[in-house]
């Protein structure tokens, strides 16, 4: 079940070329607001330092973010989308949007809050 779900939501990022780790960097990113460290990044994300080093190394490829030395501290570096990045994650949110209303749709609007209220005890019971 648990695969099944991954492909179906994994479907839009892989329609704009991107992948589930990829999404989440970006997206992250958007919700900052501005520029971040890649150790601001690594931790909300739960990654080592390392695995986030190579996400960005492959998305500043892509020309989808780009780093910066930091104003504050020239031994640190700040990382943000470009406009390039910008125009990807919010057709990408747009498309995440839509097609999580999609997988959805089957459940009335109680089932869809009460699955939401199960799913929230659920994790709150694994962390």
């Amino acid at each position: 079940m648990a695969a099944m779900a991954a492909r179906e939501i994994e479907k839009p990022f892989k329609a704009l070329g991107l992948t589930s780790s990829e999404f989440d960097v970006l997206a992250t990113l958007r919700r900052s607001g501005g520029p971040v460290t890649p150790t601001e990044l690594y931790q909300s994300a739960m990654l080592s330092s390392g695995a986030m080093t190579a996400r960005l190394d492959k998305l500043e490829s892509r020309g989808l973010v780009q780093r910066s030395p930091s104003a504050e501290d020239r031994r640190s570096l700040r990382v943000s989308l470009t406009e390039q990045g910008l125009a990807l994650i919010d057709r990408a949110l747009v498309l995440h949007m839509a097609n999580e209303a999609e997988l959805l749709a089957p459940l009335s609007e109680d089932e869809q809050q009460q699955l939401a209220g199960l799913m929230k005890r659920w994790l709150l019971a694994r962390e």
